[in-house]
């Protein structure tokens, strides 16, 4: 069995937080080859929430919050292994309960995009990226 756990991102091993990115098919949209870019995205995400199963890191929600008004949740990675468990929304449940008054805003992968309606999300019309 597994567990969500709200950890400080600057203290995983980067490399295995990589592996999960591959695992999970997001190293494909991140950029995990570059280390020292892809060290900073954890230590600079203030809540970042983990899974993992008999000690191998299975999952991974990495955020940044205000804590009150907005969740941006940049990455939601699931090993493939365990993806359609209930792990995905077990991470986004605990990512919630870390900032409980904030919304939590996000960019879909575009294997993922019908995947957020299911769990409750809504689609925003108005977004942008530059």
């Amino acid at each position: 069995m597994w567990k969500c756990e709200v950890v400080v991102g600057a203290e995983l091993d980067v490399e295995e937080v990589a592996e999960l990115y591959r695992a999970s098919t997001l190293a494909e949209r991140r950029p995990v080859d570059d280390r020292e870019r892809f060290a900073e995205m954890l230590r600079a995400a203030n809540l970042v929430v983990i899974v993992r199963s008999e000690g191998r890191l299975i999952g991974i929600a990495r955020s940044v919050t205000d804590n009150v008004y907005a969740t941006y949740l940049s990455d939601l990675a699931v090993d493939r292994e365990f993806q359609r468990q209930g792990v995905g929304q077990a991470l986004i449940r605990a990512t919630q309960e870390a900032a409980p008054p904030a919304k939590i805003i996000l960019l879909a992968a575009p294997a993922a995009v019908d995947y957020y309606p299911k769990i409750g999300f809504t689609q925003h019309h108005s977004a942008w990226v530059l």
